[in-house]
């Protein structure tokens, strides 16, 4: 006979499964960015802040851009990479979990205002298509926040699990 796994047990593991879901990702995206040198000191941080600029930069963002992230690239190219690296670790390793998902939510949110513009002409449904990329992201973040997705498959709950035992 099977023994059945109450709601919160399914609803536990599948929210532990989007956590480390999105941190496969995270992981993915820091690894190449700080062991490569190519984003950080060969000006591939540069080139996506241009990008951003020459048509995805919300207006009130570009100045941003334009003044103090491009005046400090290098500094804040090894931010993004290091930041996204200890996201994607914080998150498969299920440590740190929320202060990894509030830097995570943020993060989205300044590459949505810095990348997701559809233009002034566009209309309003747009701007939800336009930011998908970014949104998605920050929903998952926003439910690790209110959530406990550190419940199961985390070394908190490994440690939890053991200490039981003992």
């Amino acid at each position: 006979m099977q023994e059945q796994s109450s709601p919160t047990d399914s609803n536990s593991r599948a929210l532990a499964m989007l956590r480390i879901g999105v941190g496969v990702f995270f992981l993915i995206f820091g690894e190449y960015k700080v062991f490569g040198t190519q984003f950080t000191f060969h000006g591939g941080f540069q080139y996506w802040i241009n990008r951003f600029l020459e048509g995805g930069a919300y207006p009130f963002m570009a100045p941003v851009l334009r003044g103090f992230v491009l005046s400090h690239a290098t500094p804040i190219a090894f931010l993004v990479a290091y930041g996204e690296l200890a996201i994607g670790i914080a998150l498969v390793a299920g440590i740190l979990v929320r202060p990894a998902s509030a830097c995570g939510f943020i993060f989205m949110l300044t590459l949505l205002f810095s990348s997701d513009y559809p233009g002034a002409a566009a209309p309003f449904w747009q701007y939800f298509g336009a930011s998908l990329s970014h949104s998605v992201f920050m929903l998952c973040f926003a439910a690790f926040l209110m959530g406990r997705s550190d419940t199961v498959w985390s070394v908190m709950a490994l440690r939890n699990k053991q200490a039981s035992q003992t």
